[in-house]
């Protein structure tokens, strides 16, 4: 049964939360930028924080109580909803864009997406692209997670609403016995990385301002930039590296980035299969993408041909969807190489979309079973992930989740394509959206302005469908959750 009054309580949290930093952010405009939009940020702030309080408050009488699955379904699916909608209410009123566009770059930030309607990013309010960039890092982890962190009164049934957040097919794994210090770690490792990825920017060349930007949307693999022209803007192989070497560190998982800084071992990265495997497959994308660039392309100088396919590769790996230069252009099978590097996606437990590698390392393995198991009919084989047994019901879950993610992007881009988008065009959006990678290619290889009211409204909801992956959100349109 679901509790509807518990739900709007605890949905006036992240809502709350979205006050807040709008009320933040109208102060930064008004005293530090002074750049003309502290009205956008004020009206829409006061109005989420007073209808967030009375909801909060006017139902006082119902305390915070455990959740059920249902209701942790529910409430991580509604919670992406309604701070979508409300992120969209300064980009509406600063940008002048329409609440379609509008509500498709709040989701596209706080799903770290990256996928952008607007266009003259050089010349709009720094407060504003602030905005949009801490939107992405705060999505980063999730809102979900955040609450869980921030407010000990959710302790009791917070690990349901962690595993209703979190992605991947292990969701059991807890770094600590208690879920809240758990969501604590977690953030705490995220904000350490995000400063020393700002540093790192900073040390290589960027301005205070852009360094801070680009580290949240870095760490978060959003990949929003303050620069129409994203990292090609400041024309340097040694940003492109730090940004490389963030962005893998944002598409590694926490807990492990947790246990490798709590153990003081770095040899815990190759030691983790999943990791291990996700390098591999980085390096190995990354080299074919550098030949494809030295054989179709006019570059000849080795270094650069690297420097430009490792980046690529891992913007689109980690779902961070940066550009330097036209990538969108480039010849032979690089464009379908990085499609395919999109759809295998970061570690689980990261801030990465796509896939996830463990995802196809579990598949790869039970095809590989099936083989053997058709020249060995008698014989009895286990597979194993990290030197242990992986059970029926995970390999269950991963192949419906690979066969699913399939299935929609069949659906997703048929349906793209009824609005008037070519197949091409729609396979890359819908790719860029489920996947929550950001950058499209053919009409879309700009931004998605090009879309119909329609076609914006079907990706935000494939941006929404991708960042929960696929079942959470199936599951509020089947009549088994609303039964009592």
């Amino acid at each position: 049964m679901i509790r509807f009054i518990l739900m709007s309580r605890l949905l006036s949290l992240p809502m709350l939360w979205m006050g807040v930093i709008q009320l933040i952010f109208a102060e930064l405009s008004h005293y530090l930028f002074q750049d003309g939009v502290t009205k956008g940020f004020l009206t829409s702030a006061l109005i989420t924080i007073a209808c967030s309080l009375a909801v909060l408050f006017g139902a006082r009488k119902y305390r915070f109580s455990s959740v059920n699955t249902k209701e942790a379904i529910l409430f991580a699916v509604l919670t992406w909803i309604s701070v979508g909608l409300l992120g969209a209410v300064p980009i509406y009123s600063i940008t002048q864009v329409s609440w379609t566009d509008a509500v498709f770059e709040s989701i596209s930030a706080l799903t770290t997406t990256g996928a952008t309607i607007l266009s003259g990013l050089d010349s709009m309010p720094k407060s504003f692209l602030m905005y949009r960039q801490f939107l992405q890092w705060m999505g980063g982890l999730g809102v979900v997670i955040f609450v869980v962190a921030v407010l000990p009164m959710l302790n009791i049934g917070g690990m349901r609403l962690l595993k209703a957040e979190t992605v991947g097919p292990v969701k059991d794994v807890k770094l600590t016995p208690r879920v809240k210090n758990t969501a604590h770690y977690l953030w705490y490792v995220y904000l350490l990385i995000t400063v020393a990825c700002a540093m790192s920017y900073w040390l290589a060349g960027m301005n205070v301002y852009d360094a801070i930007a680009h580290s949240l949307t870095t760490v978060s693999t959003g990949g929003f930039s303050t620069h129409d022209a994203s990292m090609g803007y400041f024309e340097s192989s040694l940003v492109l590296w730090v940004s490389c070497i963030f962005m893998a560190l944002g598409a590694i998982s926490f807990s492990l980035h947790y246990r490798v800084v709590a153990g003081k071992r770095l040899a815990l990265y190759w030691k983790d299969e999943e990791c291990r495997w996700f390098l591999l497959i980085a390096l190995f994308f990354s080299l074919l993408v550098m030949q494809q660039l030295l054989q179709f392309s006019d570059e000849t100088h080795v270094l650069k041909a690297l420097t430009q396919a490792t980046f690529h590769v891992l913007s689109f790996m980690t779902s961070t969807g940066y550009g330097a230069g036209d990538f969108t252009q480039w010849q032979g099978a690089s464009i379908i190489l990085l499609l395919v590097v999109g759809y295998i996606g970061g570690c689980a437990g990261s801030t990465a979309g796509g896939n996830k590698v463990v995802r196809n390392i579990i598949s790869f393995k039970a095809i590989l079973l099936e083989v053997k198991q058709l020249i060995h009919p008698s014989a009895v084989f286990t597979m194993r992930y990290q030197g242990r047994p992986v059970n029926e019901q995970i390999r269950h879950s991963v192949m419906a989740f690979m066969c699913l993610a399939a299935l929609t992007t069949i659906l997703l881009t048929l349906l793209l394509m009824l609005t008037g988008v070519d197949f091409f065009s729609a396979l890359s959006g819908v790719a860029a959206c489920l996947n929550v990678l950001g950058p499209g290619f053919g009409e879309l290889g700009n931004n998605f302005s090009p879309l119909t009211d329609v076609a914006t409204w079907l990706l935000s909801f494939t941006m929404i469908l991708g960042r929960l992956e696929y079942f959470t959100v199936i599951a509020i349109f089947t009549p088994y959750l609303w039964r009592a």
